[in-house]
């Protein structure tokens, strides 16, 4: 789960996280009266789930409260287009009006779990203020790791040796050391799978400031944070992936044409893999689970067939635990609910299957069978393009 950088700030600062002074907007005059507080000099920044908001005219700096309030008024309601967000773009509806600071240097930290090793790693560069995906690329050297033991924990001598490499010295540095340290403790209290100051502000009196802010949760430990979890903004993520969340489903968007219902997570990056194999490209991820029921598969059909940009779908189900009987069944009950409004190839294998093929057959409805999962790639992908 993603929040915004405002929400995030609010996070970092209880756990002892230097941040700029500031406060959420809503309205022109609520980003005047705060400016009129902490300013006169403040940044008006877009909240938005995307980064690269400062290039799509989502970050302003105003000299007066006025000024801010006329910015507010041109942001609020507008729709911002970064390299993150698409050509769609997103619409912004609340914005951080914080206080302008004296910038010297901008750094770059970032807090992530590397699958590979096990661990969480923390990450620092002195590349702030450019994603760090570029940084990889073109410097990789500049990008500095530490590696923390979960039994440990995120030691001092590791905080230490960050700030030298980033080239800290005296007051800052030990700043720079409590920063770190404060922003695992956050990273690891919340269970967050990411945190990301980019940049790391260090001012003209050499103090550090977190001077933006991300962080993502992992959704399977929102339960033990509630206060986290109130934080979600659905007007943020894709509304298909908001619906497939009601029903435990796990469905995410993707730009392809060609829609995706598959029993577990192994089988339907397999299947997105073959489909790509044969020329196409998969509109969406989604697993309705190794134990799903009629009515699970209902509302998986209903998530499919409700996306625009599916211009043929693609059931692949292997009946393990599952029966392939009872998924036809869903099948078909929904298609006869809902209408079968693109073309529909249906691969089933495993227990009971030669009934739920009788289902489907029976149906009346126009399914394309498959006997094989290249076969019903092969006759999916042109049905796609057609349908285009």
């Amino acid at each position: 789960m993603k929040i915004h950088e405002y929400q995030a700030k609010q996070i970092l600062n209880k756990f002892g996280v230097s941040t700029p002074q500031g406060e959420v907007a809503f309205t022109p005059g609520e980003a005047k009266e705060i400016a009129e507080k902490i300013g006169p000099r403040v940044v008006v920044k877009a909240q938005i789930h995307a980064g690269g908001r400062g290039k799509g005219g989502g970050v302003k700096i105003a000299n007066t409260p006025q000024e801010a309030e006329t910015m507010a008024q041109d942001m609020i309601g507008m729709t911002l287009v970064t390299h993150q967000t698409g050509p769609e773009g997103k619409i912004v509806k609340r914005l951080l009006v914080e206080e302008a600071l004296d910038i010297d240097k901008e750094l770059y930290i970032g807090i992530v779990i590397d699958r590979a090793q096990e661990a969480p790693v923390v990450m620092a560069s002195s590349e702030g203020g450019v994603e760090i995906e570029k940084v990889a690329a073109e410097t990789p050297e500049l990008i500095f790791k530490e590696y923390i033991n979960p039994s440990t924990g995120f030691l001092g001598f590791q905080a230490r040796k960050l700030a030298f490499k980033l080239g800290l010295k005296g007051d800052t540095l030990k700043q720079a050391v409590k920063f770190l340290t404060a922003l695992y403790k956050a990273f690891q209290a919340t269970d967050a799978s990411l945190a990301e100051i980019n940049p790391l502000l260090i001012t003209k009196q050499g103090n550090v400031l977190a001077l933006d802010a991300k962080m993502n949760f992992d959704d399977n430990a929102l339960v033990r944070h509630q206060e986290v979890l109130e934080m979600r903004d659905l007007d943020e993520e894709e509304p298909l992936e908001v619906e497939a969340s009601k029903y435990d489903l796990n469905y995410i968007k993707l730009d392809g044409n060609v829609g995706c219902m598959v029993n577990g997570a192994g089988l339907a990056m397999a299947t997105m893999d073959i489909i790509m194999l044969s020329g196409g490209m998969p509109a969406n991820f989604l697993d309705v689970g190794g134990g799903v029921s009629e009515e699970a598969v209902k509302n998986a059909f209903k998530i499919l067939v409700s996306d625009q940009d599916v211009k043929a779908a693609l059931v692949n189900i292997f009946g393990g635990i599952v029966r392939c009987d009872l998924v036809a069944g869903g099948i078909v009950k929904a298609a006869k609910e809902l209408g079968l409004k693109v073309p529909m190839v249906v691969r089933l294998e495993g227990t009971n299957v030669e009934q739920g093929k009788k289902i489907l057959e029976e149906s009346g409805l126009s399914f394309q069978s498959a006997s094989s999962m290249q076969e019903a790639a092969d006759k999916v992908v042109p049905l796609a393009t057609q349908g285009q």
